[in-house]
């Protein structure tokens, strides 16, 4: 199957190696406290009124669900590749942008997932309006994205470097 670059997450090896230690956590030692939790409240008796039981249930739901999550994200995951810089945005880079050509009003992000997301620098989705909408435009030209209210806006991209935190 080949994948577009909007279905990869680029990640460096020690993110990928956290989460993937996460999944491990959660579908060994987690699973494994969450179904004894689940069989203590059981034995409390009727369900119903069992609130420990249903914190549980729910518990339960949400590790499932980032299961679900982390399973797919390393599923697609590009590990330690950087993008190329061939000054074409790609996600794993850091871009800076000017809205509508004012080279005084510019953003810059790092183009990435919110698991590889940094303190140090904004991170925008791939998936994001924005992220989809510079993804594959080169330094100098002008991309557009549709903004929540359905209006278009348009960017320069000034600069896009492989991130390398």
């Amino acid at each position: 199957m080949t994948q577009t670059s909007e279905n990869v997450t680029w990640l460096t090896q020690e993110a990928y190696n956290k989460l993937k230690d996460e999944l491990e956590y959660l579908t060994g030692p987690a699973r494994s406290e969450i179904a004894a939790k689940i069989a203590a409240a059981r034995e409390e008796g009727d369900l119903r009124e069992n609130g420990g039981y249903h914190a549980a249930k729910e518990e339960q739901g949400k590790q499932e669900l980032r299961v679900r999550q982390l399973t797919q994200l390393l599923e697609n995951a590009k590990v330690g590749e950087a993008p190329a810089a061939n000054g074409a945005v790609a996600p794993g880079m850091v871009v800076t942008i000017a809205f509508d050509g004012d080279e005084d009003d510019t953003l810059t992000f790092l183009l990435a997932s919110r698991e590889y997301a940094s303190s140090e620098i904004e991170t925008y989705s791939p998936q994001s309006p924005l992220g989809s909408g510079v993804i594959g435009h080169k330094v100098g030209e002008d991309a557009e994205y549709e903004l929540p209210n359905g209006k278009k806006a348009s960017v320069k991209i000034l600069k896009a470097d492989p991130y390398n935190g």
